[in-house]
């Protein structure tokens, strides 16, 4: 069975959005800056609750921001990364 993780556009949003800080999303969020790096770096899945607080702020939907990977493949046709 393939593991499965969570791609996410946060840090693209961020420099987006007049390159809002980190903390600043977080304050907005109620979540810590700590939490908003390890989602950036996607070592962190958030709960549905934070998913959707951060939407609210890029005022875009959960699955605009957050792409489900299953074997490093990302299935919204958006590519991974590699680097």
């Amino acid at each position: 069975m393939a593991k499965e993780k969570i791609h996410n556009q946060i840090r693209k949003l961020r420099f987006e959005q007049d390159e809002m800080t980190q903390q600043e999303l977080s304050d907005q969020c109620d979540c810590t800056r700590q939490t908003i790096i390890a989602l950036e770096q996607e070592k962190y899945i958030p709960s549905l609750i934070l998913a959707i607080k951060i939407a609210k702020v890029f005022d875009k939907t959960v699955d605009e921001i957050f792409q489900l990977l299953d074997d490093g493949n990302v299935e919204e046709g958006i590519p991974r990364d590699s680097g």
